[in-house]
């Protein structure tokens, strides 16, 4: 079994089919049981009546924000040794989760009325809108990648994330032309039941039409720079475990702290991160673009 202490180097190829691209699909990076597990674990979720995290919205869409800190089955998932390579060479070692988001979304019945992926509300975005506001599109870089891991059957009319290959390096929107719901040259990536699909923040991107009958159900690990804000509510007691790694504890959230609690230099909490990828590969993270 790959662990952290295991890990390979990423594969350059992987590295500039990303930077080229604006995502890439990495194989096999989950086991079957896990994915079973994980399956019943949010399943579970979903049936419980609490609200706080709870992330609804129109035609049927629900799930949660803050997962890892509801079941420990999705806690692998923050140190995953075949995914967390990539993650850092494409951003840096000084990274942080900035969430971990369950959605469920339903099976839209043949002849059923939509009120998203019409014509009028296409629903392609780009992730973190609020630094393109505040910032502008000709200035926002690579700030975050999500993982996105499918739990359900991955059929082709299952509804699976849309991207549009290559639009992270544009600086204006998407055209979708009229009367349609995707641009042209829009793809559902290729993504098997163990695989992980990464794409970034400037990346366009949509849910597909999910049609087959079943719901979607996914899980998107959001990482990002540990100078972002997280999305999901903060989560002391997952942090206060005795039983996590350095590196689990800089994902987290550990702030830039001395083991007595007093202040340390900045950036000091992203020192697991940097240590191990240096072990792992004495090339440097190289920088976003």
């Amino acid at each position: 079994m790959t662990t952290l202490d295991t890990a390979s180097p990423p594969d350059p190829e992987v590295l500039n089919a990303f930077e080229r691209e604006g995502f890439v699909i990495l194989r096999d990076v989950i086991s079957p049981e896990w994915r079973e597990q994980a399956a019943s674990a949010a399943t579970r979720l979903l049936a419980d009546d609490r609200t706080r995290g709870r992330d609804r919205s129109a035609d049927g869409k629900d799930g949660f924000r803050g997962i890892v800190a509801m079941d420990d089955t999705f806690l692998p998932l923050v140190t995953n040794p075949k995914v967390l390579p990539t993650l850092v060479a494409l951003l840096s070692p000084n990274l942080h989760l900035m969430s971990s988001n369950l959605i469920y979304m339903p099976s839209i019945p043949r002849g059923a009325t939509r009120t998203i992926r019409v014509p009028e509300r296409h629903g392609w975005h780009r992730d973190m809108s609020p630094a393109t506001r505040d910032l502008g599109t000709h200035t926002v870089g690579r700030l975050s990648i999500k993982a996105a891991y499918f739990l359900s059957d991955l059929t082709p009319d299952a509804g699976v994330t849309m991207i549009l290959p290559g639009s992270h390096t544009e600086t204006g929107p998407v055209t979708v032309p009229a009367g349609a719901i995707d641009p042209p040259g829009a793809i559902t990536p290729d993504i098997g039941p163990c695989d992980v699909l990464l794409f970034e923040n400037r990346t366009w991107h949509a849910g597909g039409l999910n049609t087959c009958g079943h719901p979607r159900l996914a899980v998107m690990m959001q990482y990002g720079y540990r100078w972002l804000a997280p999305v999901d509510d903060p989560a002391p007691q997952l942090l206060g475990r005795e039983d996590l790694t350095d590196i689990e504890r800089q994902l987290l959230g550990q702030p830039d702290r001395h083991p007595d609690g007093s202040i340390a230099h900045e950036g000091a909490g992203g020192a697991p991160l940097r240590t191990w990828w240096q072990h792992l590969n004495p090339t440097p993270a190289r920088s976003p673009r």
